[in-house]
């Protein structure tokens, strides 16, 4: 379980942001929201490396990142070595990304996924373990 979340986006984002935040905040999870604080237009990359600079060496810290599709900001985010962010529109996908991938960040789209389905998300993300086991020795080739 992870005691720690990060929060970034850009301005397609921001909204669910906000309504991530509020029912992260509900659940009793320490947040920390690095920005953007406004729907005045960002650039994606800048906010997905603070969020990746605030997660280098604290593994027990985790992060969701939200731009209008979660393309990009992932995109972003994956180029650094400590991360392994991964793009989510299902339960399902959450679920997979953190038992095999190992996923330490959580991608989503503010402009596609309504707000209940972003929450089921970020539940399921957040609720499960990694299984290491075989998929350890692939996450491991990454």
């Amino acid at each position: 379980m992870f005691k720690k979340i990060v929060l970034s986006s850009d301005h397609g984002g921001f909204n669910l942001k906000e309504k991530v935040k509020d029912f992260l905040i509900k659940q009793n999870f320490q947040v920390e929201d690095v920005g953007c604080n406004s729907l005045d237009a960002v650039d994606y990359p800048d906010y997905a490396r603070i969020l990746s600079d605030k997660l280098k060496n604290n593994k027990d810290t985790t992060g969701i990142l939200f731009c209008g599709t979660g393309i990009g900001i992932s995109m972003a985010a994956n180029r650094f070595k400590h991360i392994r962010a991964a793009l989510c529109t299902s339960v399902e996908m959450a679920s997979k990304s953190r038992k095999h991938n190992d996923a330490n960040v959580l991608a989503l789209g503010g402009r596609i996924l309504s707000e209940k389905i972003a929450l089921e998300i970020v539940e399921e993300f957040l609720k499960t373990d990694f299984e290491a086991g075989r998929h350890s020795l692939r996450v491991n080739k990454i």
